[in-house]
């Protein structure tokens, strides 16, 4: 552990958190809120991937789309005009449309292969990212001159490491630079979590074998070929599976490698101040269970 207990929590002059847990649970929220207090670097796993690693695989894509049309074809292919992505902190929809979601062609859907392929692809992107932290931390200090750093990671974090593994080669390295904090839900927020989804159902990263597992029994369950899967259906009814697939992986890497602290507690934080004391507790009470 990075600080050993509160007492070097609150002594340090370089604090260094990493979030983890659920997309929608405070992540973002209470890293933008530590930014805006001054002294803290903001580094988005999800801006970077989009940014540095799938950048050119989100353009060429849009680009792809571009060339079907007649008039932006012959545009493109005279250098005329300039298809990217206009990804932000607060709008990080280029990830998600490019990943997009299987199934039926004319309902917007991908074929398998290449949604596996895109999978992949963003995969090794997380990866990168995340190991690109200990470089942001020192950049940060160098350059900008942030004593403190945070680090706000995307909610798949956990499909790519293995946290029973003392050697996890991406646990190790974050591990090693940050405190890592699991924003834990309860039931309660599953249930809201799950009713926003359901309304605006949007692309997710999967384990490869947990999505070749709910792929085979969403296609058993409803007799359909590939090619005929509502992308929409398939994404609604996959995630609440992947919920609770996701659930004891976070409560491991926690176990082993970081603390806790709940979405309530992490809600209800209004400053600086409120952030180091949560901190405090959380540490003290992995001290002394």
């Amino acid at each position: 552990m990075l600080y050993a207990s509160a007492r070097d929590w609150r002594r340090t002059a370089h604090k260094r958190v990493l979030f983890f847990g659920m997309s929608g649970l405070g992540k973002t929220h209470v890293s933008n809120m530590l930014r805006e207090a001054g002294g803290w670097f903001h580094y988005s796993i999800d801006y970077r991937i989009g940014t540095r690693y799938m950048g050119e695989y989100i353009a060429d894509n849009a680009k792809a789309e571009a060339m079907k049309v007649p008039f932006l074809r012959e545009l493109l292919l005279s250098d005329s005009i300039y298809i990217g992505s206009n990804l932000s902190f607060d709008n990080l929809t280029p990830v998600s449309a490019y990943l997009g979601r299987p199934g039926d062609p004319s309902r917007g859907g991908l074929a398998i292969g290449d949604y596996r392929r895109r999978q992949e692809q963003f995969r090794h992107a997380e990866i990168y990212a995340l190991l690109d932290t200990d470089y942001f931390i020192d950049r940060a200090e160098r350059l900008y001159g942030y004593p403190h750093f945070v680090c706000d990671t995307g909610g798949s974090i956990c499909e790519w490491v293995e946290a029973e593994n003392p050697d996890d080669p991406v646990l190790s390295e974050l591990a090693r630079r940050t405190l890592m904090i699991w924003i834990k839900g309860d039931e309660a927020h599953t249930a809201e979590l799950i009713r926003r989804f359901d309304k605006a159902p949007k692309p997710m990263s999967y384990q490869p074998e947990f999505l070749t597992r709910v792929w085979n029994e969403y296609l058993r369950e409803n007799k359909c070929e590939e090619d005929e899967v509502d992308p929409d259906a398939f994404v609604r009814w996959t995630y609440a599976k992947a919920l609770a697939h996701r659930q004891p992986r976070y409560e491991a890497m926690a176990r082993n490698w970081g603390v806790t602290v709940t979405a309530d507690q992490v809600a209800a934080i209004r400053d600086e101040g409120d952030f180091d004391d949560l901190v405090a507790e959380a540490l003290e009470r992995r001290a002394h269970p």
